[in-house]
């Protein structure tokens, strides 16, 4: 073969083996900081930033996650969120954290992130920590105190407590940002609704089944 021949294939497994930012996490930073500047619009890879003279040591520390939410709710579950809108100093850095307490019975129900891989370690309590994969192969396993699990980035999932004490885990994610869809929310409580036929079509149940459903997320 000659080497014209052979040179697009070449051009080719480069542009295949090059980073690519829709296979990756969030974007390296290239300075030491960049302390999110919450009052500006953000833009596609992060908020800008606050300029260096404004920055202080409170920017490096966040207390949000030392503090449980109230699971007096529908789910029993609370999630703290430590990401970029809460914590500004970890803008471009690529990471974040979440504390998610969950009453005994309640569940983190079914929901994925978008923009980022979850590990997580339980702290207290016991868990039923369950995904759904694209093929949609469910896996689970009950977790307790010191136990890790990680959720690849997109999959559904939920922590729901099997024990007799409140629950605590502390998770982590690989994005500043990784946004949450929260499946009962999104289909039952969207504004505007998702229209009754699809949901009926979709779940194969009567229309007042929907109507019930959504009448809870206020849908």
């Amino acid at each position: 073969m000659s080497s014209s021949m052979a040179f697009p294939p070449l051009i080719l497994l480069l542009i295949l083996l090059s980073p690519s930012p829709s296979l990756s996490s969030d974007p390296d930073p290239l300075q030491d900081f960049c302390i999110a500047d919450l009052q500006s619009t953000s833009s596609t890879n992060g908020f800008p930033c606050k300029a260096g003279p404004n920055v202080t040591s409170e920017d490096f520390f966040f207390s949000g996650l030392a503090r449980g939410g109230n699971t007096n709710n529908t789910f029993g579950s609370s999630v703290v969120q430590g990401n970029v809108l809460s914590f500004p100093g970890l803008n471009t850095l690529g990471l974040s954290m979440n504390r998610v307490d969950i009453a005994p019975g309640g569940i983190n129900p079914p929901h994925l992130h978008p923009r980022a891989t979850e590990s997580g370690v339980v702290v207290r309590g016991k868990l039923l920590v369950g995904m759904i994969t694209t093929g949609n192969v469910f896996y689970s396993k009950n977790l307790t105190e010191g136990e890790m699990f990680v959720i690849p980035r997109g999959l559904v999932h939920f922590q729901m407590n099997v024990g007799n004490e409140s629950a605590l885990i502390l998770t982590a994610f690989n994005s500043h940002l990784p946004g949450a869809v929260v499946i009962p929310f999104n289909l039952f409580g969207s504004s505007p609704s998702v229209p009754d036929e699809v949901l009926t079509k979709a779940f194969q149940v009567d229309k007042s089944v929907v109507d019930g459903i959504k009448s809870n997320f206020g849908g």
